[in-house]
């Protein structure tokens, strides 16, 4: 497994991890005529524009047989008080889930984010998704809910917090 900045090349990769990632994850949580109206032509567009922008920190990880997760972020989309960083995207296949890529790429994150000056790490998921567990695992504390609008349905979110980045990127690595 190699981690790396991703590029704009990247576009249509990212896009698939994300559409496939969504559609494992979100059956049940997501109404599913909103997760089967995703086309992932419309995601590598998006995703395109923000890694030519370099608005975000975007890092892809990847094996022999190409990407298969990644995780994007850096000033907050939806901000918390008290944190300054936002884990915006971070999806993995699901084929590639608990092999500990997922931690990896969270901590490649962390350290790109502390890099650049930031202190504190927000991460928002929905309620219902099964990686609640993983960022608590990873240390996460929940800090905050709110309601988010998908597909005509609104659905509960949490942010999970960490106040000192440094948990998941200490200085000496």
């Amino acid at each position: 497994m190699k981690i790396r900045d991703a590029v704009p090349g990247d576009a249509d990769a990212i896009a698939w991890v994300h559409l496939e990632s969504w559609k494992t994850t979100y059956p049940g949580i997501i109404p599913q005529s909103y997760i089967d109206g995703l086309r992932v032509e419309d995601g590598a567009a998006r995703w395109r524009v923000r890694l030519e922008e370099k608005s975000a920190t975007v890092l892809v990880a990847e094996d022999e047989a190409g990407i298969f997760g990644f995780a994007a972020g850096g000033t907050p989309l939806h901000p918390v008080d008290g944190f300054d960083a936002e884990l915006a995207a971070i999806y993995l296949l699901v084929t590639h889930q608990g092999r500990g890529a997922g931690a990896e790429l969270m901590r490649r994150a962390a350290r790109a984010f502390r890099q650049q000056g930031f202190q504190s790490l927000v991460v928002w998921a929905l309620q219902e998704n099964p990686a609640c567990g993983f960022y608590e695992w990873m240390g996460g504390v929940r800090v905050a809910e709110q309601g988010i609008e998908i597909g005509g349905v609104t659905l509960p979110e949490v942010a999970f917090g960490w106040a000192d980045i440094g948990v998941l990127a200490p200085a000496q690595e």
